[in-house]
């Protein structure tokens, strides 16, 4: 059976349920699993809007307040079309324009995932203007998450002080999540870090084209990647590794045999996040580092596969701290045990045997 059933202006997915209307906007998106609209009925997801941009001061970094007074929806379509269609991903293609500026977006819906990929080719050639995209979530919660390194931070979305009013753009790394009881939406990215969150409805600042001090800020071509992840739960229901998923992708090359697989290095648990592997500064040993992702103190496990002599932890300058037991695992794998804190972040220093 086909994953997917697509009509002129519609998808239903293993997961999702999706309309759009003329102009290429998602009008529709229900979560066929949760049996629940992902979106305000009545608005348009995908939206992205054009503003006139200048601030006061530090014009290359800064957004002040009245940016959004003066803006225009980019809703001139020039194409819309279906091009992929199999047993992984479908693909719908569309093409708009607005000013000197075009924006090709190759949007993906999986079979098995339950992401939404808005792969963006965007040609920008203004000056002063800011792009935004936006998603009217149909999510009630007074707070939203935003990835920091190592970790993430709660932040209110209301506007009750004048420091909540201050809080119109929020910075975040690889994901933001806006969550309510039982139920939430996440918004990934590959290289876009300013959000922000105002009555429900979700937003990525695209691109900025300042003036000073770099004249030239932003003209051309910018090829990048956000993403849709409604989920069950909050943020901690896979929020993470789908970001790191989209900023990592797995890359197929030619070789290996059927049904054999290997991997260097994993945890025991999913909220120990594997984030770094590398060569020692000072020799030939392995640095491997790790955190913990949901406030959780947590016993686990690092799994080495292959024989190791040595290990001990470090600090972040990769100096000794102590030595820690391990055993064999079998298979050439060997288990390091060991506690995390929540949101800690543990070094190792792997010696191998010769």
């Amino acid at each position: 059976m086909e994953p997917f059933t697509i009509g002129e202006h519609s998808i239903e997915t293993p997961f999702y349920q999706v309309e759009f209307d003329a102009q290429g906007f998602i009008t529709r998106l229900y979560d066929r699993e949760e049996e629940r609209d992902v979106l305000r009925p009545g608005e348009r997801g995908n939206r992205m809007r054009m503003y006139e941009d200048k601030p006061i001061y530090y014009d290359d970094w800064d957004i002040d307040i009245y940016y959004s007074e003066k803006g225009w929806d980019v809703d001139d379509l020039e194409s819309f079309a279906w091009t992929e269609c199999g047993p992984v991903r479908a693909t719908l293609e569309i093409r708009r324009r607005i000013s000197k500026c075009t924006v090709e977006q190759k949007i993906h819906f999986y079979a098995d995932s339950r992401r939404i990929d808005f792969e963006t080719k965007l040609d920008w050639h203004v000056h002063q203007h800011l792009l935004k995209v936006y998603f009217p979530t149909a999510i009630h919660s007074d707070e939203a998450t935003f990835e920091i390194q190592f970790g993430n931070v709660k932040r209110k979305v209301h506007q009750n002080t004048s420091w909540d009013v201050a809080r119109f753009e929020s910075c975040g790394q690889k994901w933001m999540d806006f969550s309510e009881g039982h139920y939430g939406v996440s918004l990934l990215n590959d290289c876009k870090y300013g959000h922000s969150v105002k009555d429900g409805v979700i937003a990525l600042t695209l691109v900025k084209s300042g003036i000073e001090p770099n004249p030239e800020c932003d003209q051309g071509e910018h090829i990048f990647t956000y993403a849709l992840y409604p989920h069950a739960g909050d943020w901690r229901c896979g929020t993470i590794p789908e970001a790191y998923c989209l900023n990592q992708p797995a890359m197929a090359v030619r070789g290996g045999t059927p049904g054999c697989a290997f991997s260097l290095a994993d945890t025991a648990d999913a909220n120990v996040m594997l984030e770094t592997i590398k060569q020692a500064e000072d020799g030939n040993v392995w640095i491997v580092r790790v955190y913990e992702t949901d406030n959780a103190r947590t016993r686990t496990a690092l799994y080495w596969n292959r024989p190791v002599r040595h290990v001990e932890s470090c600090n972040g300058l990769e100096e000794k701290i102590q030595d820690l037991s391990f055993r064999d695992a079998g298979d050439g794998c060997t288990e390091i045990p060991f506690v995390i804190k929540p949101y800690e972040i543990c070094s190792f220093r792997i010696i191998e045997e010769n």
